[in-house]
């Protein structure tokens, strides 16, 4: 009977960790997200959409980025599938520097 009680307390131990490390991948992914938004918007403040892009693939890779151009701002929203399937994404802005 001890055996059993043992077992299903390491099986609920394991599927909390488990869940636990999930989390804990879900909050760095998002923090990518958010630093490839900051850095893709900046750049193409600058006139750097490309490299904008790029550098979205290395910070958050598997990450999918678009741009909306607001009269003279951008607005950058990078979003991408986190552990579990939950969705994480983010959201920068920037004005665009004159040439």
């Amino acid at each position: 009977m001890v055996t059993v009680e043992a077992a299903i307390a390491v099986c609920a131990l394991l599927v909390v960790m488990a869940l636990a490390a999930a989390g804990l991948t879900a909050v760095i992914e998002q923090m990518r997200c958010t630093d490839a938004a900051r850095e893709a918007a900046r750049l193409t403040a600058r006139g750097e959409r490309q490299r904008g892009e790029e550098v979205v693939g290395q910070i958050a890779p598997g990450a999918s980025v678009a741009f909306q151009h607001e009269g003279d701002a951008v607005r950058v929203v990078v979003a991408k599938r986190g552990p579990l399937g939950v969705p994480l994404g983010a959201e920068a802005f920037a004005v665009l520097e004159p040439r």
